[in-house]
């Protein structure tokens, strides 16, 4: 059995996804300024249960909350090792809620959502629009809700960013799609 990459390559193969996908394809408009500044700060859990997750999404949060936004404005949590199934990460995502409804930090913090096997509720499995959220591991991304609103405030139409998302990887395709995840895996550490 092949040995699990190790976290400088999974943070590669992570990078790789957000250059070819959600930068290049412009399905967040809002991440080319802090992934090319440096401000995502990527951390690979070892967590192998849901309980070791949480526990590693709170510190994220707590890190996050003591830290300047210029210096970190983001964090991706990647967690190769937990809530490998679709059904199970997204049950978890309402602990995560919870999580930040807990601890105080409601109106500061949300996550977002990205899985390998991501499937928005009513598309088919092979659907290409399922490819706006699938990455090559499961990932919370913690984001800051103040920054959020002001990238958002600062985009023309906010509101047509998921439609066109979704015109965009329908006309690429589930099997284009496929085919740049498996590029991103095969990557290796910069």
């Amino acid at each position: 059995m092949k040995n699990p990459p190790d976290a400088n390559t999974i943070i590669a193969h992570t990078c790789c996804w957000i250059e070819r996908v959600v930068i290049e394809l412009k399905l967040c408009p809002f991440a080319r300024q802090p992934f090319e500044s440096g401000t995502i700060r990527f951390v690979v859990s070892t967590a192998d249960q849901p309980e070791a997750l949480r526990a590693d999404l709170q510190t994220e949060l707590e890190f996050l909350s003591s830290t300047d936004a210029d210096k970190v404005q983001t964090t991706l949590l990647i967690h190769p090792n937990v809530l490998n199934q679709f059904l199970d990460y997204n049950d978890f995502l309402n602990v995560a809620d919870a999580l930040i409804e807990e601890q105080g930090y409601t109106g500061e913090f949300q996550v977002a959502s990205f899985h390998p096997q991501y499937q928005f509720a009513g598309a088919p499995a092979d659907a290409a629009e399922n490819y706006t959220n699938r990455s090559p591991y499961p990932a919370l991304h913690i984001l800051r809700e103040e920054e959020l609103e002001r990238a958002i405030d600062s985009h023309p139409h906010p509101d047509k960013i998921p439609e066109r998302n979704i015109d965009t990887l329908n006309e690429l395709g589930a099997e284009h799609m496929r085919a740049v995840l498996s590029q991103c895996l095969r990557s290796e550490e910069s």
